[in-house]
């Protein structure tokens, strides 16, 4: 942002301003940056009728093991030990691959549907006739950190903007005093790569993910150490200053992204708090969610958040699970059956808690629950006990919003290393989400370095298997 020389006239207002330290307050960078120059970015607008209102994302960071959790293959158990057929020699991230290594868990059909449901999952059992479950996910790096950002963003690079940022551009705040787009990460750490994932890239910064905290103070750097009177003045002074350089310089991204962000970091000082109290919820929700339980509370924390703020009129939630580095996220390299008891353990019954309780309130109908990781794991092993990295073929689910119940889409081999029925794509899972939400994906453009972008790139197709209603769907390419 360009400022003004020492002899400009607000210079008073400036030293008053540095004078009552409040400078350029850490807050405005938990808001994401502004748009780049060179792009224009005018907000979407909806193209359908939308199936869903909202978003919550379960992000199993560090990439789950679909082979472990709903994809059983008997054809690997029963060749457990040995090469992988045909000579095939698959791309791992790690070296040395090893031979096949069959499940240690035991699977069984559940539910109406009769859908393949691992034993680690026994809540989840409980609500799989609310599922569509997508067995023939595939991504484009077997890479976490531009796995990651291409499952966020569509890309694998960083500097694009994320699915959230994209459907709270597309579809429009719902409630003025709390964020779009909101990110509650693991207590471990957030996922390779940090704010990247749920930044608003070349879309103006009020698009971005906000971070919000399950303990303590909700935002950082929100409560003022000040009095509210103290904080007013200096408010006024920055109020000055901003409307007088937003006067020289009309339409500066930047700036103009900072004042809204000062605008609802200041509304969300009574808003976000009350979100976030739990106190105010039952003591039979607070046991649905495991908050009894030390094991499953933190996480379960975090969904009960989530169902309380698309309640509150929040458009797009992202929960991640796992942070940091193997033992610590998904990442089951080294100890697969430890890794994926433990994750399952802490994550299970909040997960089957969240559908059961948005059902129960109504709510689920028009909120689009998403569950997946960047990628799956390998069927050959890893130190004989761990999976690599598979990016060919993993499973993601659907619930609610318009979503179909009971249904699985796509195949993989008998080994489970390649989607080869009915593929789907990182951008048709975009493409999906957006459509429910009443975004057609082939026209929510951004001219950004002469050149019409979009989350999707070049590619993507809805999957009208998974909707409950399929219509008359453009395609693309």
């Amino acid at each position: 942002m360009r400022v003004h020389s020492a002899t400009s006239r607000t210079d008073p207002i400036r030293r008053r301003f540095l004078a009552a330290g409040l400078g350029l307050p850490a807050i405005f960078r938990s808001f994401g940056n502004a748009a780049e120059a060179g792009s224009t970015a005018t907000a979407g607008g909806i193209h359908h009728r939308a199936s869903a209102d909202a978003v919550i994302q379960l992000f199993m960071n560090g990439g789950p093991s679909h082979l472990d959790l709903f994809d059983p293959k008997p054809e690997l158990q029963a060749r457990d030990g040995e090469p992988l057929p045909g000579g095939t020699k698959p791309r791992v991230f790690f070296g040395a691959p090893g031979p096949l290594l069959a499940s240690p868990f035991r699977f069984r059909r559940v539910g109406q549907s009769g859908q393949w449901v691992s034993e680690l999952l026994p809540h989840t059992a409980r609500v799989v006739d609310e599922l569509t479950i997508i067995r023939s996910m595939t991504c484009d790096s077997n890479n976490h950190a531009p796995a990651l950002f291409q499952m966020n963003t569509g890309r694998l690079r960083t500097g694009d903007p994320s699915l959230g940022a994209w459907a709270v551009f597309g579809a429009g705040a719902i409630e003025a005093d709390l964020p779009g787009f909101v990110v509650l990460c693991d207590p471990a750490g957030g996922p390779i790569g940090g704010a990247a994932n749920w930044g608003a890239g070349y879309l103006p910064g009020k698009y971005a993910g906000k971070p919000l905290r399950s303990r303590g103070a909700p935002i950082l750097h929100l409560d003022s150490r000040f009095s509210d009177d103290r904080r007013g003045s200096m408010r006024t002074i920055l109020d000055a200053i901003d409307r007088e350089h937003l006067a020289d310089h009309p339409g500066e991204p930047e700036l103009e992204a900072r004042i809204e962000s000062r605008d609802l970091a200041e509304r969300m000082r009574a808003e976000a708090p009350e979100a976030v109290d739990l106190d105010r919820e039952t003591a039979a929700t607070k046991r649905l969610y495991g908050l009894d339980d030390p094991i499953v509370a933190p996480y379960g924390r975090r969904l009960l958040i989530a169902r309380r703020l698309v309640e509150r009129g929040v458009r797009f939630v992202q929960v991640y699970s796992g942070g940091g580095a193997f033992e610590d996220n998904w990442d089951a390299h080294y100890d697969l059956k430890t890794n994926h008891t433990r994750r399952t353990r802490e994550t299970d019954q909040a997960v089957a808690a969240l559908i059961l309780d948005l059902r129960a309130r109504g709510l689920l109908e028009r909120t689009l629950v998403l569950w997946g990781g960047e990628f799956g794991r390998m069927p050959i092993s890893q130190a004989r006990i761990g999976r690599d990295h598979n990016p060919h073929g993993f499973t993601c689910w659907m619930a609610g919003g318009g979503v179909a119940r009971a249904r699985s889409v796509g195949r993989t081999d008998d080994f489970g290393l390649h989607a080869i029925e009915r593929p789907v794509h990182v951008n048709d899972w975009h493409a999906t989400i957006l459509h429910v939400l009443g975004i057609d994906h082939l026209r929510l453009t951004v001219r950004h370095e002469g050149r019409d972008k979009r989350l999707t790139d070049v590619a993507g197709t809805v999957v009208a298997e998974a909707l409950a209603r399929p219509t008359s769907l453009p395609t693309d390419h």
